[in-house]
């Protein structure tokens, strides 16, 4: 179980573990920091469950806690590890991994990683474009698709042809710009659309840290 996590979220829906615990005969893994979990990381997730289960496979979730933008001092985080956790579950994955991204994480090689991802034996990896991975970033996206089948997204672009990010959202939020960030994040949809239209939320509680 996660640190941080209390008893009472739905382990039925959704199991937490930390990196290295998980080991699957098969599954579809979507990796990424999913800071504010923003239009762009809600496509990560609708085709990596969307993959699964045409698989008949476990979905995972592959997270960083904090984001590395954040340990390193480059960022805020958009929201804290309960709201993410609790916004990724909406979309029901069957696990979800939070990697303690510390001091000791920060050293592992582009080659941990993949031996950590093939622990989970997966059919498919889906990522965004700029994944990157390992310390000092020496792991791609391309890297990935050496290793294991990977599908690589685009990014998702708002109205005006802007990429979707957390950068952008934090830039926004800077600018006081509040509802045109709240847009890029697209939860007020989400949690009001009829039910047939949105995965059954997951509830649970993150104890206090």
């Amino acid at each position: 179980m996660v640190k941080g996590l209390g008893k009472g979220f739905d382990s039925t829906a959704v199991a937490f573990h930390r990196d290295g615990e998980l080991a699957l005969d098969a599954c579809v893994v979507t990796i990424g920091a999913f800071d504010g979990v923003h239009r762009g990381h809600q496509e990560l997730l609708r085709q990596t469950i969307a993959a699964a289960q045409r698989s008949d496979v476990p979905a995972v979730v592959y997270t960083f806690d904090p984001p590395p933008k954040v340990y390193f001092g480059q960022a805020e985080a958009l929201i804290p590890l309960r709201e993410k956790l609790e916004r990724i579950a909406t979309f029901a994955p069957d696990h979800v991994v939070v990697a303690d991204f510390n001091q000791i994480y920060v050293r592992r090689t582009a080659a941990d990683f993949l031996a950590e991802l093939q622990r989970l034996h997966p059919r498919e990896v889906i990522v965004g474009e700029d994944f990157r991975f390992g310390s000092c970033k020496g792991g791609t996206a391309l890297l990935l698709r050496q290793h294991f089948n990977t599908r690589i997204l685009p990014p998702v672009r708002c109205g005006n042809g802007e990429i979707v990010s957390s950068s952008r959202i934090r830039a926004l939020r800077r600018s006081g710009l509040a509802a045109a960030a709240s847009a890029l994040e697209n939860w007020r949809d989400i949690v009001t659309a009829p039910s047939a239209n949105r995965p059954s939320l997951v509830q649970f509680e993150v104890a206090s840290q």
